[in-house]
């Protein structure tokens, strides 16, 4: 008995991008609920974290039942990117006042982007993946080191993800305590801002990682670009 042939629209409903889609769908919805009803802040923080979380059963279930797929992985940057840019635009809105930290938030959209879309382009141009280590051989170590290591990986990103959501939430807390006229409870503040001691270092690690990943995506482009003139 011959193996049917693999159709697109079995890989578009390969389980791992049921679950991209879902993710896509929840974090619609967080930023629909971040940017028109402001007051409901809890609601699109869990959502948002719950698309984030999301991000690691899709990976689960490709491995798990043979279903990874470059489409798959596509649609995983897509919505990686897509996601932490509404957020960071959010915060953008949140702190208009302070021109610092929207010069911040708007210099790390441009910054995730730009990385990741280089990372991409230089590691598929070469039909490889852009996490594994025959896309990544010949990359600067942190880069190297950033995709090999999944405790790392994960310190990074969660560190990243968790930093910009804590920020909005204390924002929305005390959004909602000043339209209320009262004082925001110090013992959440505080909570806050020590959980914000454990992430940020990640986070500003996660773009240490981003600029070593653009310039090195960038090199590996132009090294081969190098090697065509010279054939």
């Amino acid at each position: 008995m011959t193996n049917q042939p693999t159709t697109p629209s079995a890989i578009l409903l390969y389980i791992p991008n049921l679950i991209g889609y879902l993710r896509i769908l929840l974090t619609l919805t967080s930023l629909f609920l971040m940017i028109c009803h402001p007051t409901r802040y809890l609601t699109a923080s869990l959502l948002y974290v719950s698309s984030f979380v999301g991000d690691l059963f899709d990976g689960m279930a490709a491995r798990k039942f043979n279903q990874c797929s470059t489409f798959g992985g596509l649609m995983d940057m897509v919505t990686d990117r897509c996601a932490t840019t509404g957020l960071l635009c959010v915060l953008i809105r949140e702190f208009a006042h302070r021109s610092s930290l929207v010069l911040l938030f708007t210099l790390l959209i441009i910054l995730d982007i730009s990385s990741h879309w280089c990372q991409m382009y230089s590691t598929t141009s070469q039909n490889s993946h852009h996490k594994s280590a025959e896309g990544n051989k010949g990359r600067f170590f942190l880069v190297r080191w950033y995709y090999s290591s999944y405790p790392f990986f994960g310190y990074c990103c969660v560190g990243a993800e968790f930093t910009f959501i804590t920020i909005y939430i204390l924002s929305g807390l005390r959004r909602v305590h000043e339209e209320a006229g009262g004082d925001m409870n110090a013992f959440v503040m505080t909570l806050g801002r020590y959980f914000l001691y454990i992430v940020v270092p990640a986070c500003a690690v996660k773009q240490v990682v981003n600029v070593s990943q653009l310039c090195s995506a960038c090199y590996a482009v132009a090294a081969r670009d190098a090697a065509r003139k010279n054939q």
